[in-house]
């Protein structure tokens, strides 16, 4: 759970200047991506901006960055270092993720038969267009509202079976929410761009409505559209309509509590015994009934504390732009 305190001084760095600087918004979109090694191009920067400005204001601003030496150009990609590594790393997991995206559409359009679900979209890194040498794909699942749990049993069954293949990190499934709970609660710069890269692959009706319950990150991402399904709904399974017809009852309600607690359980365990997971990562589950989401080693807060520093950073390095604000990182 996040701190009042921590809440806070993320809200403090997200909002860290006052003038309506161009230069400053190109600055905090290249120092959230530097903090995955990953420089964007023009129009990158353009749509993750936390204000819409023009081409030509665009192309004004980072030329002056450029000219004072405060980003580098590489290629064709933008980045606050001057390293020519990070624009051919970024090539090359471009051109894997392009590969591991047919297949990781495929196997989506196969976890939307499972009893419950009702959308599924591709998140995580791969939903950026970019994949490493060990790259995971990683799928966020939409719910029938109060079936979660269900849903989630069934497609984790189905995991353990993969495990015997070796094809465990083609099935991820770190993100669940059910249909009667789509508002994200965490509001910062984290979830708005994994909202808004999401890559739906099936159930566009349920995909909409998350989308629209979380309008919110207009506010942050104001210039990046939400993502559209590209392809059409596959037929339903008889299998799944069957299973959902057999817990459609308040025999249903109650399993799909019985599950939220058993899995709850089992996974305080984990986290008390310090399990890792495959990369050697503490083991994390966030869980509420209409929820659950994994969160290996509290990488959200990681990534918003580094985020935090690198806003402060150059807000000392180029006070011209950025108000003189003093964070503190205690908890």
């Amino acid at each position: 759970m996040q701190t009042a305190s921590y809440q806070k001084r993320i809200h403090i760095a997200e909002n860290i200047h006052t003038t309506d600087c161009t230069e400053v918004s190109i600055l905090k979109a290249l120092a959230y991506f530097d903090i995955f090694q990953y420089p964007l191009t023009n129009k990158e920067i353009k749509q993750y901006l936390d204000k819409p400005v023009t081409d030509n204001e665009l192309e004004r601003a980072i030329h002056r960055l450029v000219e004072d030496a405060t980003i580098f150009r590489i290629a064709d990609f933008y980045s606050l270092q001057d390293n020519l590594f990070l624009a051919e790393k970024r090539a090359a997991g471009n051109l894997r993720a392009e590969r591991l995206l047919q297949k990781a559409a495929r196997i989506g359009r196969f976890l939307f038969q499972f009893p419950f679900v009702r959308a599924i979209g591709i998140s995580g890194s791969l939903s950026k267009n970019f994949a490493d040498e060990k790259a995971d794909i990683d799928f966020f699942i939409i719910a029938k509202s109060n079936r979660l749990w269900i849903a989630r049993t069934f497609m984790h069954i189905f995991k353990k079976f993969t495990f015997c293949t070796g094809n465990q990190h083609m099935y991820c499934m770190n993100y669940y929410i059910d249909e009667e709970s789509l508002g994200i609660e965490e509001k910062n710069i984290f979830t708005a761009l994994e909202i808004k890269t999401l890559l739906p692959v099936c159930g566009k009706t349920a995909m909409e409505c998350f989308f629209a319950a979380n309008n919110w990150t207009n506010d942050l991402l104001p210039a990046c559209n939400f993502r559209q399904q590209v392809r059409q709904e596959p037929r339903l399974s008889w299998l799944k309509q069957f299973i959902e017809w057999i817990f459609d009852n308040k025999m249903g309600n109650r399993f799909d509590d019985h599950l939220a607690g058993i899995t709850s359980r089992r996974w305080k365990k984990k986290e008390e015994k310090g399990k890792l997971n495959e990369k050697g990562q503490p083991m994390g589950l966030i869980t509420g009934k209409h929820f659950a989401r994994s969160n290996p080693d509290s990488f959200q807060e990681k990534v918003l504390s580094v985020y935090s520093r690198q806003l402060s950073t150059l807000g000392s390095k180029l006070p011209q732009w950025f108000d003189e604000i003093s964070l503190s990182f205690s908890a």
